[in-house]
């Protein structure tokens, strides 16, 4: 991932799905910041959320009762602002890319609505009973290509 643009909050697209996460005392490291690794786990969780509050899906009737998997085969950020406990980060998901068995999303997170971090997850789906690839679901795809379309990424 070559250095990723700075993107302000006001420039992403307008009704695109805001998450927000409150930085709490678990996700700090002894330097008062929030720790690099804990970032992921956050970006994990405001996925989990879009699910629902965008695509209209239950993240966990996916993996649990459908054994779909939704991991990753790439998570990459760039750090731009450090958050401290008691902030609240704000991240909005775009979607990159929609592949056969595979989405690229975007997810550009603010601190006080300011750029403090960039991240890029690649989703493959997957069967959870022979832990290979499978085409990505007809409504995964389908909510996946309806928001795309409604909340392009900024040109």
């Amino acid at each position: 991932m070559s250095r990723a643009e700075v993107i302000q909050l006001e420039s992403l697209p307008a009704g695109a799905w805001r998450g927000q996460v409150p930085v709490r005392f678990s996700h700090c490291d002894p330097a008062g910041i929030v720790y690099f690794a804990r970032y992921f786990d956050m970006m994990n969780g405001v996925v989990e959320d879009w699910f629902a509050g965008a695509l209209g899906l239950d993240y966990h009737d996916i993996i649990g009762r459908r054994r779909t998997g939704l991991g990753y085969v790439s998570a990459q950020v760039e750090f731009l602002r450090p958050a401290r406990m008691g902030e609240v980060l704000v991240f909005v998901p775009l979607i990159e890319r929609i592949g056969g068995a595979s989405a690229t999303l975007s997810l550009r997170g603010y601190n006080a609505g300011q750029p403090a971090l960039a991240g890029r997850l690649v989703m493959v789906t997957t069967s959870l009973e022979t832990h290979r690839a499978i085409p990505l679901p007809a409504d995964i795809r389908s909510g996946m290509e309806s928001y795309r379309e409604r909340y392009r990424w900024p040109s």
